[in-house]
């Protein structure tokens, strides 16, 4: 179990991915402004678009990150990495350790659930899937139980996945599918229908409409009210990020991950269609999960999650009774564990790069030696950047607005795609009012763009090329140096 929980949490420290990806480094900006300023974000901070109005449904997290960057400064990225990964594996075993005796079935599951999830960065959709793992299994937990007390932890949950991330969302959606479950397995108890689980015992429905009511009020309990909600699928289901970003594309198969994955989702099929009787909710959250995972690479969890609770019930294999007993968990090792694996994290943390060293593995991604000359020469604003790094000079070059950056939610599909249209040649850059405006262009080298300003005469004759490396280019409007 150490092995199982500490694993993925020590190899993120000597391979530090989680400095490779962009996003993080606007909730670290922001959360350094709520610290700062002691409020809540409005409006579309560090961006050009200073009149926009902003939601930062994540608040909560970059506050933390916030907070954790002040005690160990760049290290707070890599151990927050750390610290996911170990609750994931704790999470996914705990999902998948409900019956008694299934000890190395859970040990089997949390593993290959983490290699499915091997690429977790830290950002905010970690609480989500971790949320939605705790609720799953305490919505399973109550059917099987016949009691609904365990439930009325729901709307504590509800309030902290809503000022953590937008996807709350799904919570709410597997919660209503969960209530609908119980009003339609009500009306076949009336009519007596054969094929319908009789080891369930019904739930009240009052007290489980009651849960459902104030898990929902719960969500409005954050500083932008009732208005988060409304945003959910605006904000996690754009038309521009279906059209521009991988992660929102179709599953491609392309992975071993993937393959996995349908295997997973393959066999909690089959394990469901093996009981003798209906067990709807199951059914239903599989079979959702399973049609957005599959068309959303990046939501991949909403069907590993509810495989792993089939699964977990699931005898393919029968084990005898004396296997079963010699398998359960002691009291007294689940204090070890908890320990040990503490322990082993710690160890881990202390063995991270010093900021210096984190700061070198940074400037392989973005381009550190790029905005350290647009800071010694003084270049003007405003700045027009590369989409990818926009999140990074949120926090690098801070005196520097963005035009864009990685909050999509802030900046729409209309000004998105207008974006993306003139950085892939859709529209000229000399009619484009971003690019006209801009007194500095920081682009990655060799980009279609940075190509078009070195070699198209049209363009070559109104930028300069005043800086490059291996990362970066940079460029000066002429009319600047006249």
């Amino acid at each position: 179990m150490v092995l199982l929980f500490s694993t993925a949490a020590i190899y993120e420290s000597t391979h530090l991915s989680a400095l490779t990806r962009p996003e993080v480094w606007v909730h670290l900006r922001t959360g350094n402004w709520i610290l700062e300023n002691r409020a809540i974000p409005h409006t579309a901070l560090f961006s050009q678009n200073s009149n926009l109005a902003w939601t930062d449904s994540s608040w909560l997290f970059d506050a933390l990150l916030g907070v954790a960057y002040r005690l160990f400064g760049l290290r707070a990225i890599p151990i927050l990495l750390m610290l996911l990964k170990a609750l994931v594996a704790a999470g996914t075993f705990l999902l998948a350790y409900s019956r008694r005796g299934d000890f190395w079935k859970a040990v089997a599951l949390s593993a290959l659930a983490q290699y499915v999830l091997s690429g977790l960065q830290p950002l905010p959709y970690v609480f989500s899937i971790l949320f939605f793992a705790i609720e799953l299994r305490l919505l399973v937990s109550s059917r099987h139980s016949s009691s609904a007390r365990g439930l009325w932890l729901l709307p504590l949950l509800f309030f902290g996945w809503a000022n953590l991330h937008i996807q709350f969302g799904a919570g709410l959606v597997m919660l209503a599918v969960f209530l609908i479950t119980l009003l339609i397995e009500h009306w076949l108890r009336v009519m007596d229908v054969k094929w319908l689980s009789r080891r369930i015992v019904p739930l009240p429905l009052v007290q489980v409409s009651a849960i459902s009511v104030a898990s929902l009020l719960a969500t409005f309990a954050t500083p932008y009210g009732f208005r988060l909600l409304p945003a959910v699928f605006r904000t996690l289901y754009s038309d521009v990020a279906f059209e521009h970003f991988a992660e929102m594309a179709s599953m491609s198969f392309r992975r071993p991950e993937d393959y996995l994955l349908m295997l997973l989702v393959m066999f909690a099929f089959l394990a469901l269609g093996r009981r003798r009787s209906l067990e709807a909710f199951e059914l239903f959250i599989l079979l959702g999960g399973t049609a957005v995972a599959f068309r959303i690479q990046r939501d991949t969890w909403l069907a590993l999650l509810p495989a792993i609770v089939v699964l977990s019930r699931a005898s393919f294999v029968e084990f005898g009774k004396n296997q079963s007993q010699a398998t359960r968990v002691r009291a007294w090792e689940r204090g070890a564990v908890a320990a040990v694996t503490a322990l082993v994290l710690i160890v881990g943390m202390a063995q991270l790069p010093d900021s210096k060293a984190l700061m070198n593995r940074i400037s392989q991604n973005f381009p550190v030696k790029a905005c350290d000359y647009i800071v010694a020469n003084t270049l003007s604003k405003p700045l027009f950047n590369e989409y990818s790094w926009g999140s990074f000079l949120t926090w690098y070059l801070p005196e520097h607005p963005v035009v864009v950056d990685s909050r999509v939610e802030l900046y729409g599909d209309d000004m998105l795609t207008k974006y993306f249209d003139v950085v892939g040649g859709k529209e000229r850059l000399d009619s484009d009012p971003m690019v006209a405006r801009a007194a500095t262009l920081l682009l990655e080298r060799n980009s279609a763009m940075a190509k078009a300003l070195k070699l198209l005469p049209a363009l070559s004759s109104q930028y300069r090329l005043v800086y490059s490396d291996d990362l970066a280019d940079i460029f000066v409007p002429t009319r600047n140096e006249r």
